[in-house]
């Protein structure tokens, strides 16, 4: 060492070198930090449970990047899978990394960081280190829904999978708000106790959820809504990209294109019902006139959402409407307001209202709207004296403006909601599928099928909240009222609400069996349901560009239209 240092003064008192050339030599050369191997699998960081068995650790794994998503408007990381996987088909190889170090899909990176569950999906967070260290292939693995036997999508967490099955969008509810959208396999999910032969065991076997790889709320640009806005129904195949985990469900962030078959175009006109008059059911979706109760918040969103539903009843050219959620403010409040508005469209006179004489003390009611040129009320409108409705029903007979032909009498219902606040006793939820309330919506079918014995050829409609195979119906059919849509509705078609991505049919058309011969044909017109909110009158959340004065989502409900043959 001596020597050394003495060999360096006589260089340097001979001005051969620089002091700062002589640091350099005696510097270490700089660790290349690829050459820090991994000390951990994915495999095992992942483990063969739910969880990291590793959590609070800080490990360094390795693997090739499969899905880039660390735009600031992203998930702010990358997902990395080991291409040499460990043979356990318990064991997920794939993993996500919370980091905005630079990476590109195809890269194989060292990573190191601390193992942890963020809303249960595993991933390395915080991270220290991300090194690019070459580059590298891995093939999407082949996976489905329902997942093949003995599959578990938990060994697939963090991998690249492919779907070469179609799917179908079942539910667009948070399209607009976080551009979510709910697929199943082998059609549209339907309710279990709609009639359909589906479970909930089932339905939920067959689902995905398609993410769109952003934490943003109410993006600017949704996806899947050009050239034209998703529809439930619509359809997609070969779906690609990796499988994460986040607020309860399994989700796919895709890593290609993904493009959707306009399957299920909207319906411009309701099938034709025939007859010589036409009856309607249409839930309105609180309609209401006085702002920031259930129905709109501005002048702005009263006056959108007034249009959608003038679009609607026009197009429908019923000879009479049952109408429910229409704000309970009196005889030139919500209901008179809707019809003004839709005699602005459809000409003067056009259409008039039923006076409620027991609209009761909810603050919706249900409404009855006719064409006088087409229809004579007769006799007074009543309700029914059971103490058992929130909303009491509407009753008014009709017969043809002429004077011809047989009467029948309009039943308007809207029963007890499936929401559980306040339930106790028998309407708690009773575990079988029929949600909470389901005796009290009993006991209302009860007292319509007792009132509609003792009214001439009954027509029993509105939304019952109850679907086709729940007790309600079944009470109502027992009574020997007949339904409409299932005489002239394809099941396939047989819906008119969706709840949690899963179809079912809660407004219904039942009539007595001497008017079930006079009627000529029922159809759901599919305008709601289908859509997404983001169409819906509300000004928060939706992007403007998407609002149509039209009929579309117009409600969250579809109407039930039927053709009567009274001549």
């Amino acid at each position: 060492m001596r020597r050394t240092a003495a060999a360096l003064a006589t260089v340097l008192a001979a001005g051969l070198v620089t002091t700062a050339g002589v640091h350099a030599a005696l510097a270490e050369p700089a660790a290349n930090p690829c050459d820090t191997p991994a000390d951990h699998q994915i495999a095992e960081v992942q483990g063969a449970g739910d969880a990291t068995p590793l959590s609070g650790q800080t490990v360094r794994v390795e693997g090739v990047v499969t899905g880039d998503f660390q735009a600031s408007d992203q998930l702010k990381g990358f997902f990395l899978q080991d291409p040499t996987p460990d043979g356990d088909p318990k064991t997920s190889d794939g993993l996500f990394v919370y980091s905005t170090k630079d990476v590109k899909v195809g890269d194989r990176v060292l990573a190191t960081g601390k193992a942890t569950e963020y809303n249960g999906l595993t991933e390395l967070s915080p991270v220290s280190a991300a090194d690019v260290c070459g580059t590298g292939k891995v093939a999407p693995a082949k996976l489905s829904v329902p997942p093949r036997k003995g599959a578990n999508l938990e060994s697939y967490e963090g991998v690249l999978t492919r779907f070469s099955q179609k799917l179908t969008a079942t539910e667009t509810y948070n399209l607009g708000r976080y551009g979510e959208v709910s697929l199943s396999s082998k059609g549209r999910l339907f309710q279990p106790t709609d009639d359909h032969g589906s479970t909930q065991a089932g339905n939920d076997a067959r689902r995905l959820l398609l993410d769109d790889g952003s934490t943003v709320q109410d993006p600017k640009n949704v996806p899947y809504t050009s050239p034209n806005v998703l529809r439930i129904g619509d359809t997609t195949t070969n779906l690609t990209g990796v499988l994460s985990y986040g607020f309860g469900t399994y989700r796919l962030e895709p890593t290609q294109a993904v493009h959707f078959a306009r399957t299920n175009p909207p319906p411009a006109h309701p099938d034709n019902v025939r007859g010589d008059v036409k009856v309607a059911s249409f839930n309105t979706l609180n309609w209401f006139t006085t702002l920031n109760k259930r129905g709109a918040d501005s002048e702005e969103e009263k006056g959108r959402q007034l249009a959608k539903l003038v679009a609607s009843l026009k197009g429908l050219n019923a000879d009479a409407f049952g109408l429910m959620e229409v704000e309970n403010n009196g005889d030139t409040g919500a209901l008179k307001t809707l019809v003004d508005k839709l005699n602005e469209a459809v000409g003067a006179g056009t259409y008039t209202y039923v006076t409620n004489p027991n609209p009761g003390t909810d603050e919706i009611h249900v409404g009855i709207i006719y064409k006088p040129a087409r229809l004579t009320p007769v006799g007074q409108p009543h309700s029914s004296s059971a103490q058992v409705f929130e909303r009491p029903p509407l009753v008014q007979a009709f017969k043809r403006a002429n004077g011809g032909g047989d009467t029948f009498t309009m039943i308007v219902n809207h029963f007890k909601s499936k929401g559980c606040t306040g339930a106790t006793g028998p309407d708690k939820d009773q575990g079988d599928g029929q949600s909470c309330f389901n005796a009290r919506r009993v006991s209302q079918a009860k007292a319509i099928a007792e009132l509609a014995a003792g009214e001439k050829n009954p027509l029993v409609l509105g939304d019952l909240n109850a679907y086709t195979a729940e007790d309600p119906i079944k009470t109502l059919t027992g009574s020997g009222l007949v339904g409409q849509t299932e005489r002239f509705v394809k099941p396939a078609q047989r819906y008119s609400y969706v709840f949690d991505g899963q179809s079912g049919e809660l407004d219904h058309v039942l009539a007595g069996k001497a008017l079930s011969n006079k009627i000529t044909g029922a159809t759901i017109w599919h305008i709601n349901s289908d859509e997404p909110t983001l169409l819906d009158y509300n000004t928060e959340y939706n992007q403007p560009q998407f609002y149509k004065p039209d009929q579309f989502r117009s409600s969250d409900h579809d109407p039930v239209l039927i053709g009567l043959s009274l001549r």
